[in-house]
């Protein structure tokens, strides 16, 4: 848990009143560059010009605008604004309990941890066990920063998380989106596909498994230039093969998985029936053979 909260609030339900503490849960981990002159090696700094004016603005001569037409503008003060804040509040009132299967993970924005602020050890015990075995998440209102923010607190980890959602008018109708409807799948395909799913089917998510290469050849080249030795050039990406039949691609993923892809493969495409005892079940290494054909020799003359 991070040593340093970075706001606290009272999560309320009923008569029940729980004081945290929020603490970011995760922070981007992108490479940052910044724009360098490259004949003096200086940082370049941005200056803010007036293109009616065309001249330097200053910060302290700037006010904020909000476009209601093509170049005419609303003008507010940043008193203005502030009255138009959402009361300050402390306050994360809950209004209901959901599922958690019930929200798409769309309306997430950015998690924190919660944690116990004095004297509210035992209340936040008992909300985070209560929901953990009613299998219930909370929707909430909470003002943060002056923004009136949708959240969803949920147990997790023996605690509870917070996360900050999108409001419904802020979620693109996917509808607008062609995914296409009118594709047809050739007979086999579907079954073909939902085998490949299983041969890459794991139990659990294992986010340790996956991490940022590209940042870490960016990090291992950053290294080499501050320690002055030569900057080689990284070796080419391999193309994957291009396969347009989409049924021979499929059949091409089963094969390179082996195991048992062959025998299911001849299923697939009308052989012996789920049960049956055939000759590719005794020999495994036909069964191989048979789901990665070899390629065809060229005859004289160049051609097949």
């Amino acid at each position: 848990m991070p040593s340093h909260s970075i706001g606290s609030g009272t999560i309320s339900f009923g008569l029940v009143s729980i004081p945290v503490k929020m603490f970011s849960a995760a922070s981007s981990g992108g490479v940052a560059f910044n724009q360098i002159h490259q004949k003096c090696g200086g940082r370049i700094r941005q200056q803010l010009i007036c293109p009616t004016c065309n001249e330097v603005v200053e910060r302290s001569a700037l006010v904020k605008g909000f476009e209601f037409a093509k170049d005419q503008y609303v003008q507010f003060t940043e008193d203005e604004l502030k009255t138009l804040e959402g009361e300050a509040s402390r306050m994360i009132d809950i209004a209901e309990f959901v599922p958690l299967a019930q929200v798409d993970p769309i309306y997430f924005e950015k998690t924190y941890y919660l944690g116990p602020d004095k004297g509210g050890e035992k209340a936040y015990k008992l909300l985070a066990e209560a929901m953990e075995q009613a299998g219930r998440v909370a929707l909430a209102k909470f003002v943060m920063r002056g923004k009136e923010n949708l959240v969803l607190i949920r147990p997790a980890q023996d605690g509870l998380m917070l996360h900050t959602m999108y409001f419904a008018d802020e979620v693109r109708d996917f509808g607008e989106v062609d995914r296409g409807e009118d594709a047809k799948l050739k007979p086999g395909e579907l079954e073909l596909a939902q085998r490949l799913l299983r041969e890459l089917t794991a139990e659990k998510f294992e986010p340790e498994k996956y991490a940022d290469e590209y940042r870490g050849r960016v990090l291992a080249v950053v290294e080499s230039k501050v320690e002055g030795k030569e900057v080689t050039s990284l070796a080419p990406e391999k193309q994957r093969t291009q396969v347009i039949d989409l049924m021979d691609a499929l059949k091409q993923s089963l094969g390179k998985r082996g195991g048992s892809s062959g025998a299911e493969s001849s299923r697939a495409e009308g052989g012996s029936p789920r049960g049956a005892v055939t000759k590719l079940e005794k020999k495994p290494a036909a069964r191989a053979r048979k789901a990665e054909p070899a390629p065809r020799e060229k005859k004289a003359g160049g051609k097949r």
